[in-house]
């Protein structure tokens, strides 16, 4: 008999400055919650688009669980859900998106679109972040401490 898996629910963002020029500068955010716990944590990818930043976000949040478990995954990034629901077909970003699936392979997830820049307490807080390891040019782990701050005791049933 297998135990029950754990629920967990993970917010992320991805952050492009300069996105499709020559001094891109790109960083992924997740924010994970589990029974009012939460923790952050973030990549500095460099030279990358919006949308690999997009897609790298939620596999930091899958690639820190450690052990499966049943997760409630959101974005603001439609590519990422439309794509991981299979409604939209893969054309480019191929090894991010290998990177993607092998973080999900071992978990149950149910992918969720939240409209960006809307004023939601978790994904504004990723958000935020993201933008600033992306500027600073390396994951920071004040930067992190400060996300988790701002989210504080948030229960995402409650939104």
């Amino acid at each position: 008999m297998t135990k029950p898996r754990k629920v967990v629910t993970i917010f992320c963002d991805g952050s492009s400055l300069g996105n499709g020029q020559a001094a891109t500068r790109a960083a992924a955010v997740a924010l994970l919650g589990y029974q009012g716990v939460w923790r952050a944590v973030g990549d500095y990818l460099g030279n990358a688009t919006n949308q690999q930043a997009e897609i790298v976000a939620a596999a930091v949040g899958l690639e820190s669980l450690r052990e499966p478990c049943r997760v409630h995954l959101f974005t603001d990034s439609r590519y990422v859900v439309e794509t991981m629901s299979g409604r939209f077909r893969r054309k480019t970003n191929h090894d991010w998106w290998q990177r993607l699936d092998k973080a999900t392979s071992r978990h149950e997830v149910k992918w969720e679109w939240l409209r960006g820049h809307a004023g939601h307490l978790a994904q504004e807080a990723a958000d935020r972040a993201a933008r600033k390891i992306a500027a600073l040019g390396q994951v920071d782990e004040e930067i992190l401490r400060d996300a988790v701050d701002r989210v504080g005791a948030f229960d995402p049933a409650a939104q």
